[in-house]
């Protein structure tokens, strides 16, 4: 990694006490990139590999500048374009944008996930951590909800925070990434929310269970109000057991988080309103699989956004994850953005990358940093039909 990037990650997650906690935080701009993520990297000379931030004066697009720079000399990111189903009545005004992704855990990554075609290089949290930012700052989302995420502390925390998020995090009661020599700690589920876009409400982190008995996979709820229109919305972030022969767990613990949304949502909606509902995670299941299974025919009136880019609007994507282990290839539907028909709108829906993009080593790789892909929607309010 250049002198730059070393420099930059220094000034981001430097000390923070050279800055008032109650500092003017940076909300991101709700107009940049929308149409360009795919820019280039090779940015204009003038601007220095030197350069870097103070942590108490910087922005979005200066910082999503330095990744780029950071990152020359690796492949550019995938192009990926927002497909409109054309879900709504109208054009929303300023509609929520939400990302979900598992964003691989370094320790997991470097460690027991053996991903055989990716160089041990392009692991590199030295690196890698460019990749996670950039592709964040790309989409620039209102709602991110992030799983294995083991750096949160000394990189996502900081950094975000100082961008206008505020943040819940739940880690893992027993992660896989402390038996990894030289780990970061535990992985975990996190949820940010920009607070120029949202107020807060309230936060539960959950363990879920299965047949009473608790396991180790987690969730965070988090209640939010929408600034610009005023209405509440319900937020949930999970990441279910992995691993085929874990089916009949999986679903125990997506039933455990549908029971715990029902009764959190009786508990905060009021009169006769019902409040809308996102649910973010790596399910670790297909959709043939019980827990998908029942999460469409949840109560809730719960639906998949990105069956919206099928053609016929029933159908999820052939991929969110394609890696190669050494027990073969794993190309599979594992990742979902779930929400509450009637209460919202899909708008727009990130597209996924073709396979001659994503290459024959597949994912990790040099210019992407996760097994998984993002997922990245945009929601509107509607009135309850």
């Amino acid at each position: 990694m250049g002198g730059g990037a070393t420099r930059l990650y220094s000034a981001l997650t430097k000390n923070l006490s050279g800055c008032s906690s109650s500092g003017h935080s940076l909300p991101l701009p709700q107009s940049h990139l929308d149409q360009q993520h795919h820019t280039d990297r090779n940015l204009d000379p003038s601007y220095s590999q030197g350069q870097h931030f103070s942590m108490c004066n910087h922005d979005p697009l200066e910082l999503l500048r330095e990744c780029e720079m950071a990152l020359r000399d690796r492949p550019p990111r995938f192009h990926r374009n927002f497909i409109h189903p054309g879900d709504g009545d109208s054009a929303p005004i300023s509609p929520i944008r939400v990302m979900q992704w598992n964003i691989l855990a370094q320790a997991l990554g470097e460690g027991v996930d053996s991903f055989v075609q990716c160089p041990l290089e392009a692991l590199s949290w030295s690196e890698r951590k460019y990749l996670i930012l950039e592709e964040i700052l790309t989409y620039k989302p209102h709602i991110l909800c992030l799983q294995e995420v083991d750096h949160y502390y000394d990189t996502f925390q900081p950094i975000l925070t100082r961008l206008g998020y505020k943040s819940n995090f739940c880690p893992k009661p027993w992660s896989p990434c402390l038996d990894v020599a030289g780990n970061n700690g535990p992985d975990g589920c996190a949820l940010f929310y920009d607070q120029s876009r949202f107020e807060f409400l309230d936060s539960v982190s959950i363990r879920l269970s299965a047949m009473l008995i608790p396991t180790n996979q987690v969730a965070v709820v988090t209640m939010l109000r929408c600034r610009t229109s005023g209405r509440h919305v319900c937020v949930a972030v999970t990441h279910l057991k992995a691993r085929s022969g874990w089916e009949r767990l999986r679903s125990s613990q997506g039933s455990d988080l549908l029971r715990h949304l029902q009764n959190h949502l009786q508990r905060q909606e009021r009169d006769s309103d019902r409040l809308p509902l996102l649910i973010c995670g790596d399910f670790n299941a297909i959709p043939s699989e019980e827990v998908y299974q029942r999460f469409a025919s949840s109560p809730l009136g719960l639906d998949s956004a990105y069956k919206k880019l099928s053609r016929d609007g029933l159908t999820e994507p052939g991929y969110t994850t394609w890696k190669i282990r050494p027990t073969g290839e794993c190309c599979s539907t594992l990742d979902y953005i779930w929400y509450t028909q009637g209460l919202l709108s899909v708008e727009a829906v990130l597209d996924m990358p073709t396979e001659e993009q994503i290459g024959p080593n597949r994912l990790p790789s040099y210019n992407y940093p996760s097994d998984h892909l993002s997922l990245v929607c945009d929601f509107s309010f509607r009135e309850e039909e």
